[in-house]
């Protein structure tokens, strides 16, 4: 998660035009809107959502100001993002980030997998949410959840089935003996060793909030 010391006042143009973005309001936490500025501010999507309810509580003098500044003036607001967005180095390690070592965290889970483009870290995390919800016979591209799971990532439903096959090979209750070499093995394992262990109500909880993002 990105330091404090990263925030900026410019930023709060950033997240008032995301407020007012339709629906008008706080949006979910890991919605397109929310990721992507995340991604462009190596600032988690938890950290801006906090800072979109500071906007909805008007919390301090300063975003009032600001606030009553851009809100009601469309075309001020969006001149003052597009040249905050044209700044040297910005969603980068310059600029901005001058002098700042970017460590990349939240950001890898959505960028796509070098074994498979196709793929993200947070859609296998979808899929492990699945596959805990299903058994190995239903792991299937027939199995309605399986279909209604490709649709929402605009995949393949054989894709999942893939994912969903793969985790049982990481999975020890299964005690599988036989062997895969699929390129996706190495990223199944370290999504199920994050996630796997835990407590599946949060791994729920965690993916149905993650489903915005493709919604």
């Amino acid at each position: 998660m990105a330091s404090k010391q990263l925030w900026q006042d410019d930023y709060w143009l950033l997240l008032i035009q995301a407020y007012l973005q339709k629906p008008v309001g706080i949006k979910p936490v890991y919605s397109r809107t929310m990721v992507n500025l995340s991604l462009e501010l190596h600032i988690a999507p938890e950290v801006l959502h906090e800072r979109l309810g500071d906007i909805a509580r008007l919390r301090t003098p300063r975003i009032e100001r600001i606030w009553n500044e851009y809100s009601k003036k469309p075309q001020r607001l969006n001149r003052a993002v597009g040249l905050l967005r044209q700044m040297t180095g910005f969603n980068s390690g310059g600029g901005f980030f001058e002098g700042v070592d970017v460590q990349e965290t939240f950001e890898r889970d959505f960028r796509p997998l070098a074994e498979d483009q196709r793929l993200t870290p947070v859609m296998l995390i979808l899929t492990l949410d699945l596959y805990f919800r299903l058994t190995p016979l239903t792991m299937v591209a027939e199995t309605p959840e399986v279909q209604e799971l490709a649709r929402l990532m605009h995949i393949p439903a054989s894709l999942v089935v893939d994912v969903l096959d793969i985790f049982q090979h990481c999975d020890p209750y299964l005690n599988r003996h036989d062997v895969t070499f699929s390129p996706l093995l190495l990223p199944c394992q370290l999504v199920w060793q994050r996630f796997g262990n835990s407590d599946s109500r949060q791994l729920a909880d965690h993916a149905e909030q993650l489903k915005a993002y493709f919604r």
